[in-house]
């Protein structure tokens, strides 16, 4: 539900803000939400760059061309177009597993479609499938990252909460190295109510929103988590 309404947010709140600095912001926010809990040596090496990894791909990578696409697309278009999120869950789960169930796969396809059927009203216009591809590109970052996170933590009795300020390390540093060769900060320009809109977005609808979805992904099956990733777009398509 949180994440519903944040489609709307980014196109009208946010409207004007560069997409790469909304993205560095966000997730520096929630890199700072996480910090106090951060335990460093509870983690090898080898892991805490994985999981570095993790955010650098899932929240990062996903961000930077997620919030692009809103230059191409309304917003319920951009909810719309990540049903097939759970597609990409399950094929690299597969792949993983180096198998192919194709039950699940079965079934994340049936989801897709009915998604895509009830909610989609409108035939594409100029632009939309630039935007549709972007879209992608932020599905495939989001389905891999979830995916791999549930790996690396595998056999490890950690708290996500000690390790999680790692993820969202990687993010910040990917989408703040993409801020700083793109967007031109001698005209950017954030209003007070533009701020508020960052932080609620950072702290809660990235921070912890995120926090619990991954700890989430931990707790059941692959073919369970992909059919969650859609359940955000029939509230987010009617906001």
């Amino acid at each position: 539900m949180v994440w519903a309404f944040s489609f709307g947010l980014i196109k009208t709140s946010l409207q004007g803000v560069d997409s790469n600095f909304i993205a560095a912001a966000r997730l520096g926010l929630s890199l700072l939400v996480f910090l106090p809990f951060f335990r460093p040596k509870i983690v090898d090496r080898q892991t805490s760059l994985r999981l570095m990894v993790v955010g650098g791909v899932q929240y990062g990578g996903m961000y930077i061309a997620y919030l692009y696409s809103f230059h191409y697309l309304k917003a319920y278009e951009v909810a719309l177009f990540t049903i097939f999120t759970p597609l990409y869950v399950t094929l690299f789960d597969d792949l993983f597993e180096r198998r192919m169930s194709w039950t699940s796969l079965a079934a994340v396809a049936l989801a897709v479609a009915g998604t895509w059927i009830v909610q989609w009203k409108g035939s594409l216009q100029p632009g939309v499938m630039l935007g549709f591809w972007i879209v992608q590109v932020s599905n495939v970052c989001f389905a891999l990252g979830q995916i791999y996170y549930r790996r690396v933590l595998t056999g490890r009795k950690v708290k996500d909460s000690q390790v999680f300020a790692l993820p969202y390390l990687g993010g910040f540093l990917a989408a703040g190295s993409a801020a700083l060769v793109f967007t031109d900060w001698g005209r950017l320009a954030v209003t007070g109510p533009q701020w508020l809109t960052l932080l609620y977005l950072g702290v809660i609808s990235s921070g912890l929103c995120f926090f619990l979805w991954n700890v989430g992904a931990r707790q059941v099956n692959a073919g369970a988590l992909a059919i969650f990733n859609d359940l955000k777009i029939p509230l987010s398509v009617a906001v």
